[in-house]
């Protein structure tokens, strides 16, 4: 498994993140020993960075993790150190906590505080290497984000920051209220939604160092993306591009597609989500492919239905 390091800290993670969305399923003892043996399987692999966030399986993900980490720590007594245990907040769900309450954003000092200890509870750990805001708060006060971000480094529950789904100004915004620098945006990056490359997402953080962190990588090909616009025809036109491509690197078309973001120099971090043990070994091959600039662009024309102008 490839490392690299977080700019502007000494944190090191493995290029591919394990996503932790999907581990507990529908819960069910069938569901939760196939998470297991996922997480156990992206551990075995190298995975060291394992993403969550408090609204995954209504904290159940959260609490599978933490128990199969109780297991691991009897085999290995010194894992914990080696894993990056990131959690996201700041979404509250429709009549949560009280009938009537509308689906929102909370950046607010407390609600951030009380969703990391609630974090870290059903996780099993005392702290949390990294904790993003999951979607940007409307109503976010920057100067309250910060001091709720300074309590919780000062007590040693959160290591490091960063954010999600932010756009440029936002992440600006709050950086410039946070005295600790901002590590990561987590955002939506795959062949379908390409706002990243051409908002400034990207070019921000390869200007201050952050590092950007795909989810969804595999959208538009595998699954259908969030907010799907493209046509049968642009499916066809994609993935001939991408079958000829994946031929010629003697890798599978989801393998492809991650390798053309790997590719960009900002460092993409893609997550990979997948509870089957041979596709988060097979996705580690990614890693080694020598993908050109050629074929980068021959993607982004296939994807477009259109030349560059």
């Amino acid at each position: 498994m490839e490392l690299i390091q977080f700019k502007n800290s000494a944190l090191t993670t493995s290029r591919l993140i394990y996503g932790c969305m999907r581990i507990a399923g529908d819960n069910s003892p069938a569901d939760r020993a196939k998470g297991k043996l996922a997480l156990r399987s992206a551990i075995d692999a190298g995975y060291t960075h394992f993403d969550h966030a408090d609204i995954y399986g209504n904290g159940e993900c959260e609490s599978l993790f933490g128990e199969m980490l109780a297991e691991l720590l009897t085999e290995q007594s010194n894992l914990r150190e080696r894993l990056i245990i990131t959690s996201k907040a700041g979404i509250r769900r429709i009549n949560s906590p009280k009938s009537g309450d509308p689906h929102r954003y909370d950046f607010s000092k407390k609600y951030i505080i009380d969703s990391v200890n609630g974090s870290l509870k059903r996780l099993n750990v005392d702290y949390l290497d990294m904790f993003l805001l999951h979607r940007p708060d409307y109503l976010m006060n920057a100067d309250e984000v910060a001091q709720a971000f300074s309590e919780l480094k000062s007590s040693g529950k959160v290591k490091h920051f960063g954010v999600s789904n932010f756009k440029p100004s936002q992440l600006s915004l709050l950086q410039s209220a946070c005295d600790m620098p901002l590590l990561v945006n987590q955002v939506e990056i795959n062949i379908h939604n390409i706002d990243a490359f051409e908002n400034g997402t990207l070019d921000q953080c390869q200007q201050l160092g952050i590092t950007p962190i795909a989810w969804c990588p595999l959208g538009g090909v595998v699954y259908p993306a969030w907010g799907n616009t493209f046509s049968v025809d642009d499916e066809q036109r994609i993935n001939r591009e991408i079958n000829l491509q994946a031929e010629k690197y003697n890798v599978e078309p989801w393998q492809l597609i991650l390798a053309w973001l790997l590719k960009h120099p900002a460092n993409i971090c893609p997550i990979i989500g997948s509870t089957t043990p041979q596709r988060i070994v097979a996705a580690k091959q990614t890693l080694g492919i020598n993908y050109n600039r050629e074929d980068w662009y021959r993607l982004l024309e296939a994807r477009n239905g259109q030349a560059l102008p």
